[in-house]
C-alpha cells in the first residue's frame, strides 16, 4: 500500500510541517488543496513549493480542486485553467474535479449532459498540459455525480481514458451503495473511517470522517484489499474531515497507528 496524505487531514499544519509529517509517515506523496482556511502553499510560489515537495522525498500526487466542475461556465473554465497553470508550475501530477453537491442539477438527463459537456471541454486542456484530471463521484444523495459507472462510461465515450481517472473514496463508495471498483481507471484512493455506531448511511457526513481502526464501518480494509488484488498500484491517501481528527494532539502517532492497523489487516488476509 503506497501511503499518501491529503492536507485536509491536518489542515492546521503549515505547508512545510505538513511535508515533514508526510515524510515521517513514509508517504510516497501528498495532496494539497486550495479550499483550506489558509493560502495555497502558505503563499509560497508554486515553483518553490513544488521543489520543497521533491526535496522532502515526496511526490505532489494531487492538487485540489475545482468545484462544481460539472456546472460548466466561463468561470469554471477559468478556474480549471488557473489550477492547471499552478499544477504545471509546481509539478503536480493531477488536478481534482469535484461535482455539484447541493441537490441541484441531479435529474438523469441533466446530470449526464452536464458531465459530458464539462469533460469534453476539459479534455483538451489537460491533454495540452500533460496532466491527469481526477474526477471524484460523491456518494451523498444530493450529489450530481454518484455513480462510478456513469463516470467511466462518459470518459470512455469521449475517448478520454488517457487524461481522466476516477477517485475511489472509501467513504463515498459506501454511501453510493458500493458496486464495481474500476481499478484500472482509478487514479487515487481516498481513505477515512466512520466509527459512530449510531449513524445510518444516510446520516453520514464529512464531519464524521475519522481515522480507520477496528471500529470502522466503511469497510476500508476490504475496499483497499479488493483494489490491490485487482491490480491497483497508486497512492492510498488519508483524507479526514472530522474536527475530532483535526484536533488530535499528536497526529503523527495517530496516523502511523492507523496506517499500520490497515497494513496489518491486509497482511493477515494475504497470509
Amino acid at each position: 500500500m503506497k501511503r499518501a496524505l491529503n492536507h485536509m487531514t491536518v489542515p492546521h499544519l503549515g505547508f512545510a510541517p505538513f511535508l515533514t509529517l508526510a515524510s515521517a509517515l513514509d508517504c510516497i506523496g501528498v495532496e494539497v488543496r486550495n479550499d483550506l482556511d489558509r493560502p495555497l502553499f502558505d503563499g509560497i510560489d508554486a515553483v518553490t513549493a513544488g521543489q520543497m515537495v521533491r526535496n522532502s522525498g515526496l511526490r505532489l500526487v494531487g492538487l485540489s480542486q475545482v468545484y462544481p466542475f460539472n456546472s460548466w461556465s466561463a468561470d469554471i473554465e477559468a478556474k480549471v485553467r488557473d489550477l492547471i497553470g499552478i499544477a504545471t508550475a509546481c509539478g503536480a501530477e493531477t488536478i481534482s474535479l469535484i461535482p455539484r453537491n447541493d441537490g441541484t442539477e441531479c435529474g438523469n438527463g441533466e446530470r449526464h449532459a452536464n458531465l459530458r459537456i464539462a469533460l469534453k471541454n476539459i479534455k483538451p486542456m489537460v491533454e495540452e498540459a500533460g496532466l491527469i484530471a481526477l474526477v471524484e463521484p460523491l456518494g451523498f444523495p444530493r450529489s450530481s455525480l454518484r455513480s462510478k459507472q456513469d463516470l467511466v462510461d462518459t470518459i470512455e465515450s469521449l475517448d478520454a481514458s488517457h487524461v481522466f481517472r476516477i477517485v475511489h473514496d472509501t467513504f463515498h463508495h459506501t454511501l453510493a451503495g458500493g458496486g464495481p471498483i474500476f481499478p484500472a481507471q482509478t487514479g487515487i484512493v481516498h481513505i477515512s473511517g466512520v466509527v459512530d455506531p449510531s449513524l445510518g448511511l444516510d446520516q453520514m457526513e464529512d464531519a464524521h470522517r475519522v481515522l480507520v481502526d477496528a471500529k470502522d464501518r466503511l469497510g476500508n480494509v476490504a475496499q483497499i484489499r479488493a483494489l490491490l488484488q485487482a491490480g491497483y498500484d497508486g497512492p492510498v491517501s488519508y483524507e479526514c474531515f472530522s474536527p475530532e481528527t483535526h484536533a488530535l494532539p499528536d497526529p503523527e502517532r495517530a496516523l502511523r497507528q492507523s496506517f499500520e492497523f490497515i497494513s496489518s489487516q491486509l497482511a493477515v488476509e494475504a497470509a
